[in-house]
């Protein structure tokens, strides 16, 4: 691996605040993710103590009301240090994306006594939440689910499989969209399942291309027993704040994605400028530069998009459209320049002495996860041209 430091990129930042929480974001990452990132991963290593330091430094908390322990920044800072934390390790990128996704129900249609009660710990107390949408027969139909909600007196009994779940058997809590009643999208109820809940399992972590520390797994729901305290919102409504979680999370996703472009952009230049052929650095020859300018034109496209979307989010205008635009764009930006910097290094690139290979292997999964991006198209055309006939 090349000896180097990532460039800072330049950031237009709306607060001072905004600025010192940046420098602390790229400092921690420096210190505490960065150096091991290699390591842990191909050794499959959760980092539970990172997340642990993330909820102590108040980064696990950041696009929520401070009234409730939350740090109270705008989203177009928040996906900013999530693209920081991305380009360090995106274990940890995309893990602090899917906590806050898992925070989202709660924080935004719970009760006040709800929230005032539960997020607290949730957003600062050194916990770490999962989403559980996906099922082993319901992917991108998610409003087919078959998990189903039976209500007893004030509590309710939790049945069924949930898939792909990122945190899945290490989470304190999951959010988890269950069915209440009849078919399709009305019938789907949102609650609040402790980790530790009888009758909750987790199955063997799926064995993946990569993000290999950060474990994806099927929950099995086994009689699992509910307080009507951990409903969230309303019977049937479910569905309707599953669809505003993944408006925001697919940000996430886009923010995460710009972060592993940009680190392997950043492993590229430092290689190109480094390896010697035919008597000068290979970052002198017009192809080669030709290819790191093009890196550097999507990467910066693409931050541009998931900012505007963001910006768009924290002026309480829609974004749905946007928020597609920038998860379809960001991803197959991620896989464009990170294959690109696999190139660069030729057969270098190909070992697992440089990341290039890792960052390839885990830019693909952002394609997949919070909608694929055949979703996303779809998605844009309807906003575009209205829904399907059908």
């Amino acid at each position: 691996m090349t000896e180097y430091g990532p460039r800072p990129v330049d950031r237009r930042l709306p607060t001072e605040e905004a600025r010192d929480l940046m420098t602390l974001v790229r400092e921690l990452a420096d210190r505490e993710i960065r150096p091991t990132a290699a390591e842990e991963e191909d050794a499959g290593h959760f980092p539970r103590a990172t997340f642990t330091l993330l909820s102590e430094s108040g980064l696990l908390s950041l696009p929520y009301d401070e009234e409730f322990g939350g740090g109270g920044q705008p989203y177009e800072v928040y996906l900013q240090v999530l693209e920081e934390l991305a380009a360090a390790r995106l274990t940890v990128g995309l893990g602090v994306s899917v906590h806050t996704l898992a925070c989202h129900a709660l924080a935004g249609f719970g009760s006040k006594e709800q929230r005032a009660e539960r997020l607290p710990d949730m957003l600062g107390g050194g916990l770490l939440g999962a989403y559980c949408l996906s099922e082993p027969s319901s992917g991108s139909d998610a409003a087919s689910l078959t998990t189903r909600a039976t209500r007893d007196g004030d509590t309710w009994t939790l049945e069924g499989t949930k898939a792909w779940t990122t945190h899945g058997g290490v989470a304190d809590f999951y959010t988890v969209l269950a069915r209440t009643g009849g078919s399709g999208a009305h019938g789907i109820t949102a609650f609040l399942v402790p980790g530790d809940a009888e009758g909750l399992s987790a199955a063997a972590p799926e064995r993946k291309m990569g993000m290999k520390g950060s474990p994806t797994a099927q929950l099995h729901f086994d009689a699992v027993r509910v307080p009507d305290s951990r409903r969230i919102g309303e019977e049937g409504q479910g569905f309707a704040i599953a669809l505003s979680a993944l408006d925001s999370g697919r940000l996430g996703i886009a923010a995460c994605a710009v972060g592993v472009a940009q680190a392997a952009l950043d492993e590229a230049l430092a290689y190109t400028a480094e390896r010697q052929q035919f008597g000068r650095p290979i970052a002198d020859f017009q192809g080669l530069r030709f290819m790191l300018a093009d890196m550097a034109t999507q990467i910066e496209a693409g931050r541009a998009l998931y900012l505007t979307a963001a910006r768009l989010r924290d002026a309480g205008l829609p974004f749905s459209k946007e928020a597609a635009m920038a998860k379809l764009f960001c991803t197959d930006t991620a896989m464009r320049v990170t294959t690109d910097a696999v190139q660069l290094l030729g057969g270098y690139g190909y070992t697992l002495d440089f990341p290039a290979e890792r960052y390839m292997r885990e830019a693909k999964v952002l394609q997949i996860v919070e909608g694929t991006n055949q979703i996303q198209r779809m998605v844009i055309a309807r906003h575009l041209a209205g829904p399907e006939k059908r």
